[in-house]
């Protein structure tokens, strides 16, 4: 069973959203899935339509019972959620757990006892972890091969990644088995520059410990929530359920052993370049903001530093036009392949392969387009994608998105 927690304990970032229709995709994809609820506030829940009076029987019960050293019995306080997805549901006697815990030797292992139990009847356990530092969140790392960090591309939660890792370079000095740590882009906004500009440097900093997969900003799934349903079954057609079943699909794709192997040597160095990438962005993004807001109060300043952000930002975005000539670029500081088919190409992607223009991983490829609208997409390492960097999408006859660009 391969155990991944879901941990920022930044609030809003979209921790339960992430876990609930994680685990619903792992499930679609016929993966046999738990889910488990280490929030006291007992969100996932609440997102699953678990009605709070009728859990008679929580995680809780299940941790006290391992630290008692007494035979547990998960399958006593699990729902049944749909086909391959249960429940591990918590309740608000949870938050008493660090306390009564207190002095209990081996403590930080409850949960990881007791999922040892069920570790032949899942493929996969999601846990959802409180938006706090403490025994729970430990006891989920202490039980996981793997943690995913969900920040939203917004510029108040770099302060928040910064400051999770931080604290999560605290707490894997306290643990013996690897970790692998990846950090995922959640509530993306196409069409506000600001989260270009953080989806950029995030995958120019972290690379490889970086999800491909981003989950875009979609209101279908803040409806799903709101009626208790995982998006998977509420909207399957809709782009938030794309984007987690592509999410499940690139962790089914991962062989976590000889990734683990390869890519971790220890989580404390790991999480220390990634803090340090972390607090950079934070540093540039900061002298960026700064400059512009000095650019504005001192008419002095020359035109050319006053376009010094936009220039940057241009660099890595979507699609540009000089005449005849567009200019097609996207930053993939991991791919190995990017090609770009569309209209223009007859949808031909080996015609037309991009050039990777510098070492943070910029590709780009120049075209001598005629006036007219086209409809494109990337393919990355043989992925077929939409342009993340350009805001013009329509629906296509494969219920994903082509992007679309007009030569005037």
């Amino acid at each position: 069973m391969r155990t991944i927690a879901v941990i920022n304990q930044k609030g809003g970032c979209g921790k339960t959203t992430v876990s609930i229709n994680l685990a619903s995709s792992l499930a679609v994809r016929g993966k046999r899935t738990l889910l488990v609820d280490m929030d006291p506030q007992s969100h996932s829940a609440v997102g699953l339509a678990v009605p709070e009076e009728q859990i008679e029987l929580a995680i809780y019960d299940s941790l006290l019972s391992a630290s008692r050293k007494e035979k547990i019995d998960l399958s006593e306080i699990l729902w049944q959620i749909s086909d391959n997805f249960e429940l591990a549901p918590s309740n608000i006697d949870l938050a008493a757990f660090e306390q009564q815990m207190a002095g209990v030797v081996g403590r930080e292992n409850c949960l990881r006892d007791v999922l040892a139990t069920v570790s032949d009847d899942y493929d996969y356990c999601i846990i959802d972890c409180p938006p706090s530092v403490g025994l729970l969140t430990f006891n989920a790392i202490k039980s996981s091969q793997d943690v995913i960090v969900p920040v939203e591309t917004g510029y108040f939660s770099l302060h928040g990644l910064s400051k999770q890792l931080e604290t999560l370079t605290v707490l894997s000095n306290q643990c013996e088995q690897p970790i692998n740590v990846m950090v995922l882009a959640s509530m993306y906004d196409v069409r506000t520059k600001m989260s270009r500009e953080v989806l950029a440097e995030l995958r120019k900093h972290f690379g490889s410990k970086m999800f491909q997969t981003v989950i875009n900003f979609n209101t279908k799934l803040k409806e799903a929530a709101s009626l208790g349903q995982p998006i998977t079954e509420y909207e399957p057609s809709s782009k938030g359920s794309r984007d987690f079943l592509s999410l499940a699909d690139e962790l089914i794709s991962t062989d976590t052993l000889t990734h683990r192997k390869e890519m971790v040597s220890s989580l404390s160095r790991q999480l220390e370049a990634i803090g340090n990438n972390a607090r950079g962005i934070l540093g540039d993004i900061s002298l960026n903001r700064q400059q512009q807001s000095q650019e504005k109060t001192k008419e002095e300043v020359s035109e050319r530093i006053l376009d010094k952000v936009e220039e940057k930002i241009e660099r890595y975005y979507g699609v540009r036009q000089q005449g005849n000539i567009v200019s097609f670029t996207a930053l993939y500081p991991n791919a190995r392949k990017v090609q770009i088919a569309g209209d223009f190409n007859h949808w031909q992607p080996e015609n037309t392969i991009m050039e990777k223009i510098s070492n943070d991983g910029a590709w780009q490829i120049k075209l001598n387009l005629a006036p007219g609208k086209y409809r494109y997409r990337l393919v990355v390492d043989g992925k077929w994608q939409q342009d993340p960097y350009n805001e013009d999408v329509e629906m296509n006859p494969y219920g994903d998105y082509n992007s679309l660009l007009t030569v005037g």
